[in-house]
């Protein structure tokens, strides 16, 4: 049926017709009182996602966080009303077996207000049935790939003959700002490499952006692009006729061996007598008199506003309702089998709901030797993580083609690669997609599962959206970032990260880590995995690094606290050196000449901003005392920021330039980064600041 038209059948019966225009009118009056929003798509795909809850979804209204349930992403996250509409028609509860509900009609009334849970587009965490916040446009398609492999993957770890825990389904939404975005193009493309039979996405293919018709920008032809991909596609004429949505549903439902894309034909803002099928439907209110006359063409009371009919919640009921039940009823009879055959399994199911670690995770995290030469911190990273996986089933992740370097391969037995025909791998070959594999990780948090993405660090300006998410919906993902300086030598400017730590720090809620040396990055992980509703990213070496003597100096439990007192003098100090990562080896050096020379300096390593600005007011007083104005702040990155540690009158050895192409020893010279260069700046310090 690939690229063929469904064909239409019979009319709308009366209670779905009702239940369609109640949608519309819901959308059309939210949108209107609180002058701003999008009623348009609403009006369009009322038909599409109607056919969709009431006849398809495997959704239990009272039990919305079941774990089994298929996914719903609103990718087109503008449409917003379209989903809050059928969360409250539908009687979403706030949660599991709750009596209040997820959206109330007050809700709707307040539609975009302050603390409403109608915000302008949806918020995962914030208003129960949203899978997942979008807006930003290709987000939400590329965060149901992540959600169907995850399906697939828990599905062969965890279900067992004759008890299917995990088969759910993954719909999305998409616009064309959706498919035009490059993220969801990488999406589709891995996507179709798995042969995601469990997702489908439908695309609202109504022709009209915000500038106008998408001719302006957009000629593809879609549906090749997609079956080129290795989609199936298939395509109604009529988002109004529900028969033909419905059987392009049923032919996904008997696809098995890749994802489908159904390709809808809809009419912007349909009903609306001027503005439907223009720009003027897609971001503002209708205004009084398309209102009326939209609600004329539904054949609904003009000046009823907010009205939901007799009938319409029975018809939900009826349908997604009554069917839901059962399946969540059926679902918890599995899982109760389940728990009674195999406690070993039971407790691997449970922890993975519960998103807990089990027993002993972090058993065997090494603790490595003091020694001069030492390890990259890519190199104890992929130790670390290794020895962490092995005991947390529902780890799992990879790197956008460059595992070799970023040493994020999980290689014990068992871990294997995740593959079209071994959906129960764990290493993910995300291929040359940064894009997409950030929005994917995501996904796969989301379903619940501790997943993990790798990249150069100077490429997490590719991620930054899906991190921004991230931190957003509180997802405790985490990302792989190495080679994190200039260190990465000859690779030159285009790969050596200068203002990469600075853009991370900015994002509220991530946790940034950049450790010193491998115990420190082993602290990094136990910190990553207590982590329950953050994100957090590791920037790493290339280039060896000394593993620290830490008998000699304070232990690397400190960590944990963003920054601690390394090494110390006795007394008040008459210096402070603060550095991260591979610079924290400088200011060691640095310290030892200065101490020799009778110079009271302190060496604080500061892993990590955010756990530091955590920690009470006394704690990082005794780190940084405030009357210890004499400060050397080391960092391979952009110096914005670091006067917040420095101090106003404090020095700060950064970069102020790219780098450039050189063999590392000459570039770190070139910049300033050795002893010596600290060694001045300490003791030019500490004569200022004498008292």
């Amino acid at each position: 049926m690939s690229g063929a038209d469904t064909s239409p059948k019979a009319a709308l019966s009366e209670g779905d017709k009702l239940a369609i225009d109640t949608i519309r009118t819901l959308a059309i009056d939210a949108v209107q009182k609180a002058n701003s929003g999008h009623a348009g798509a609403p009006m369009a795909l009322a038909p599409v996602a109607y056919t969709l809850w009431n006849r398809y979804l495997r959704y239990d209204p009272a039990n919305p966080h079941w774990p089994n349930r298929d996914r719903f992403v609103l990718s087109a996250g503008h449409a917003s009303m379209l989903l809050y509409a059928l969360l409250h028609l539908a009687r979403v509860a706030e949660g599991n077996g709750a009596n209040a509900p997820a959206v109330s009609l007050d809700d709707i009334k307040k539609f975009r207000q302050l603390d409403s849970r109608t915000p302008g587009h949806p918020e995962y965490h914030f208003t129960t049935g949203v899978e997942t916040t979008t807006g930003p446009l290709g987000q939400g398609v590329a965060n149901s790939v992540g959600m169907a492999i995850g399906a697939r993957f828990k599905g062969e770890r965890l279900n067992r003959p004759d008890l299917p825990l995990f088969d759910y389904n993954v719909y999305a939404i998409c616009s064309d700002g959706d498919l035009m975005e490059g993220v969801s193009q990488e999406a589709a493309s891995i996507a179709g490499h798995l042969r995601l039979s469990n997702l489908c996405w439908i695309y609202d293919n109504n022709t009209i952006t915000i500038e106008g018709h998408t001719e302006l920008a957009f000629s593809e032809e879609v549906a090749t692009r997609f079956l080129a991909y290795g989609w199936q596609v298939l395509r109604v004429a009529d988002a109004n006729d529900t028969h033909a949505i419905a059987s392009a549903l049923e032919t996904f439902l008997q696809s098995s061996d890749r994802p489908t894309l159904i390709v809808v034909n809809s009419i912007i803002g349909y009903g609306a007598p001027k503005k439907q099928n223009t720009s003027k439907a897609h971001s503002d209110a209708l205004g009084e008199d398309e209102v009326k006359g939209a609600k004329r063409a539904y054949g609904w009371p003009e000046d009823a506003q907010f009205l939901v009919p007799d009938g319409v919640y029975d018809t939900f009921a009826d349908g997604i309702g009554k069917r839901g039940a059962a399946l969540f009823a059926q679902w918890q009879g599995f899982f109760d089998a389940a728990k009674a055959a195999d406690p070993e399994h039971a407790e691997e199911l449970t922890a993975l709901l519960e998103g807990r670690l089990p027993e002993g995770w972090d058993r065997d995290i090494p603790v490595f030797e003091a020694d001069a030469k030492g390890l990259a911190t890519r190199e104890s990273s992929g130790k670390v993580l290794n020895a962490i996986a092995q005991h947390v089933p529902f780890v799992l992740g990879g790197s956008a083609d460059l595992a070799p370097s970023n040493k994020s391969n999980l290689t014990f037995e068992g871990a294997g690669s995740l593959t079209p025909f071994e959906p129960g791998g764990r290493n993910i070959h995300f291929g040359v997609r940064e894009h997409a594999m950030g929005s994917i990780v995501n996904g796969l948090g989301l379903v619940g599962l501790r997943a993990y993405g790798a990249t150069f660090l100077v490429f997490a300006d590719y991620m930054r959206p899906p991190i921004r998410l991230a931190s957003l919906m509180e997802l405790p993902v985490f990302h792989i970032f190495t080679h994190d300086s200039i260190g990465v030598g000859e690779d030159g400017p285009t790969h050596q990260p200068v203002e990469q730590l600075l853009s991370l720090r900015c994002i509220p809620g991530l946790v940034t880590l950049r450790p010193a040396d491998a115990n420190e990055v082993a602290e990094a992980y136990r910190v990553i995995f207590s982590l329950k509703n953050q994100p957090a990213v590791l920037a790493l070496s290339r280039q060896p690094l000394p593993t620290l003597d830490r008998t000699k100096y304070a232990p690397a439990s400190g960590t944990a606290k963003g920054a601690y007192v390394l090494a110390d003098c006795d007394g008040t100090p008459d210096v402070i050196l603060i550095g991260t990562g591979s610079e924290v080896q400088l200011c060691v050096s640095a310290y030892e000449t200065l101490k020799g020379d009778g110079v009271k300096a302190r060496v604080v390593s500061m892993p990590s901003w955010d756990l530091f600005e955590r920690q009470d007011e006394a704690y990082r007083d005794s780190v940084l005392p405030p009357d210890v104005l004499a400060r050397v702040a080391v960092e391979q990155g952009s110096v914005i920021g670091w006067d917040r540690y420095a101090g106003s009158a404090g020095a700060i050895v950064g970069m102020h330039t790219f780098g450039a192409s050189a063999p590392i020893k000459d570039l770190l010279g070139k910049f300033g980064f050795t002893a010596e260069k600290v060694i001045e700046a300490a003791r030019a310090q500490a004569k200022r600041h004498k008292k």
